[in-house]
Formats: structure tokens, C-alpha cells, sequence
């Protein structure tokens, strides 16, 4: 019998054994936040004892629809590389990619407890998969109902008998409000202050406002993450606030167009990992203008480097600013985003500080420790309910 804090409840679970083997299926290997957050788990979860495995599908190669759009705006015909940089690449655990992108099999993946989807088109493959590869768990990192993506199916990998893991509280509520599930466990995701921290508290001078207004954010194409409102409210600003000035990075597939990013903006296409925190604590407030987003990492890494952040109400936004460690604006309002950026940049020096210390607070009291805790004792639920469901007793 193990013993578990699960949701905040003490939990006894009867197993035969303390270890599990447990199979991710990733629909690719790269360095997004959703594959950070499984790293750090796969990381955890082995020190713990437990055998993990990864499959995945190759890096995408561009459809001819990218290939005739970068043709005309004069980028050339693009070489998809072989492999791409991804928050594994440091992780000793076993990996297999595919030889080319299709459905995962029962081939594909060795026996275990558990077999873990990760995305909406995986949930699709795992729910096909022979018993034998472990009890199933779907892993809800977003609601993909985008315009680019089969509605129909994404729901209906909702629907599909998996135990489900949230990031986020709104997808704990879809999946029981809309769905009808209601044995989601609920496992935000959280950041690494070794990774993630103000360089100047770690000096005799900690850091206060920027001698200049700065504010950062994070620039991709992708439209949901709302760049467009982020370059408008700075934009707005930038008239009241004539030295305004904006910090941006990006990841490797975004590059901007000319004149898409203000003059004078300090740019930087794909920083190192260990680099990020520099481009966070450069800022007095962070940019976050998604419209739609699974949890919103961003918002967290900028907390722990004691940015406050202006975000739009979107994946765990709510309730990480909820605590005054920045300013949630109205969504799809640029104008609203502007006037928090002014409001931030005219705090005193001590009042900026005092925000940034609640943004740091909101973070520090909840380690990876905590949230593997969470994960792990929502993958022996899912056991449980398995067993229950199966009629099996563990003895």
C-alpha cells in the first residue's frame, strides 16, 4: 500500500508493486512549453524509480500550402531539418522516433501500466492500443478547437474512457462540465527556480524599475498567442511613454517580417535556454496577450525572474494574478493592455518592487517536488480506477 496526497487528500492505494513503467507518446520532440513540462516529469519520475519511455513522430516536414507561402514572400523552398532542438535532448530516458509520421502502434511501444497521450491526435492512437501497453491517461495540456483542427475529433478524444490530467483548472471544467467527466485530476505545472530567477537578487543590488521603460514578449506567428495585440498595446503606450522600449525573443520557425517588431526592439530569435531568464529581467512588466493557451508558462517563468506580467484572461491567468503580482486585462483589447502598461511604468520604484516581490511569492511556495507528487499520485488513480473498472484486485 502507498500512501499518497492526492488533490489535497490523503489517498491509500493498493499496488503490487511501488514502481511503474509508463510510455508518453509525444506527437513530436521539441521546445515547447507543453514538452518542457513533460521533461521535467520524465526527469522526476525515473529518480523516483520509474521506467519511462518516449515515442514520438519525426519533425514535421512543410506541406506544399508552407512551401508556396514561403516562395512568396521570398524566404526560398524550405529544407525541414532531420532532428530539432527539444527539452529531452539533456534527459537520459529511452526515445524512439518514428521513420516517418503516422499513427503509433502496438509495435511501436513495449508493455507497461501506463501509456500516456499527450496531445489530441495521439489521444486518437493510444485509445487503439492493446491493454497490454498499460492503462490509458490523457493528458490535457490545451483545448485544441482551433479553425486548422478537426473540431469533431478533438471532441470526441475527450470523450474517449481515459483518466484525465489537466494543467488548468478551465480544462478540468470543460472535461467535467462539457464532457461529463468528473474524475479529472487537476495538476498545474509550475517553473525551476534554478532556471528561472532575477540575476541582480543574487548581488548586493537587487533590481529595481528599469532606468528606461522596458517590456518584454514572447514573438511567434502562431495567432492565438496574440502577438497583434502585444505590438498594438506597446504601440498605444509608446505615444504616452515616447521611451518606451520592448525586449522579444522567439522560437527558431518565427522570424519577424520587416518592420513587423517597433524600431529599436531588442530581438533575439532563438535564445539558449539558461539565457531566458536575462530576457525576463530585463522588463518591468511581461507582455501575455494570448487568446487561447493550455496553462501559459510564460506567465510563471516571468513571475520567478520577478516580472510582473500584463495577461490577457487566458489558461491559468486568472488565478496566478488574481494576487496583485500583475494586471489582468480584458481580452482582444489592446487599448486595456496599454493603459496597464502606463499604470506599471508609473509606479514608484518601491511600489514596482512590491509587485514584483508578490509576483516572485506566487510562484516560489509550489517546486516541481509538489507537482510530481500530483502527477504521480494521478497515475496510480488512474491504476485504481482501472482496477475497479476491471474488476481486479491487487493483492
Amino acid at each position: 500500500m502507498r500512501t499518497c496526497c492526492y488533490g489535497g487528500v490523503l489517498t491509500s492505494i493498493h499496488l503490487p508493486y511501488l514502481f511503474m513503467k509508463i510510455t508518453f507518446v509525444l506527437p513530436n520532440l521539441s521546445l515547447t512549453g507543453g514538452m518542457r513540462v513533460l521533461s521535467i516529469y520524465t526527469e522526476l519520475l525515473q529518480k523516483r524509480g520509474h521506467q519511462i519511455f518516449i515515442v514520438s513522430t519525426p519533425v514535421a516536414q512543410p506541406t506544399w500550402l508552407q512551401q508556396l507561402r514561403s516562395l512568396l514572400r521570398g524566404r526560398g523552398w524550405q529544407s525541414a531539418p532531420k532532428t530539432q532542438k527539444s527539452h529531452f535532448d539533456k534527459v537520459d530516458v529511452e526515445i524512439r522516433v518514428l521513420e516517418t509520421y503516422r499513427p503509433i502502434t502496438d509495435l511501436d511501444v513495449p508493455d507497461a501500466d501506463i501509456i500516456m497521450a499527450t496531445w489530441w491526435e495521439t489521444a486518437e492512437w493510444v485509445a487503439k492500443l492493446s491493454p497490454s501497453k498499460g492503462t490509458k491517461v490523457y493528458f490535457l495540456q490545451h483545448y485544441e478547437a482551433f479553425d486548422y483542427i478537426p473540431k469533431g475529433r478533438v471532441e470526441a478524444t475527450w470523450r474517449l474512457p481515459m483518466h484525465k490530467i489537466a494543467v488548468a483548472q478551465w480544462l478540468a471544467d470543460i472535461a467535467r462540465n462539457e464532457y461529463g467527466d468528473l474524475s479529472v485530476s487537476l495538476v498545474p505545472p509550475t517553473v525551476d527556480t534554478k532556471q528561472f530567477y532575477d540575476p541582480h537578487s543574487r548581488s548586493k543590488q537587487p533590481r529595481g524599475k528599469q532606468l528606461v521603460p522596458t517590456v518584454g514578449m514572447y514573438y511567434t506567428t502562431t495567432p492565438w498567442k496574440g502577438c497583434d495585440i502585444a505590438l498594438k498595446a506597446f504601440s498605444i503606450a509608446a505615444k504616452k511613454i515616447p521611451n518606451l522600449c520592448l525586449v522579444a525573443f522567439g522560437g527558431g520557425g518565427d522570424t519577424p517580417a520587416p518592420n513587423v517588431l517597433p524600431e529599436g526592439t531588442e530581438y533575439n530569435k532563438e535564445p539558449a535556454q539558461d539565457q531566458l531568464k536575462e530576457f525576463y529581467s530585463k522588463c518591468d512588466a511581461w507582455l501575455f496577450a494570448s487568446r487561447s493557451e493550455g496553462f501559459g508558462l510564460p506567465i510563471i517563468e516571468a513571475m520567478a525572474c520577478g516580472t510582473p506580467v500584463i495577461g490577457t484572461p487566458a489558461g491559468a491567468a486568472p488565478e496566478l494574478l488574481a494576487g496583485g503580482g500583475g494586471i489582468l486585462v480584458k481580452p482582444e483589447d489592446p487599448e486595456d493592455m496599454a493603459k496597464a502598461i502606463e499604470q506599471i511604468c508609473q509606479l514608484s520604484d518601491a511600489e514596482w518592487r512590491a509587485m514584483s516581490e508578490t509576483a516572485l511569492e506566487t510562484v516560489i511556495n509550489y517546486t516541481w517536488e509538489d507537482a510530481t507528487n500530483l502527477f504521480e499520485a494521478a497515475l496510480y488513480a488512474a491504476l485504481e480506477r482501472q482496477a475497479q473498472l476491471t474488476n481486479k484486485t491487487y493483492n
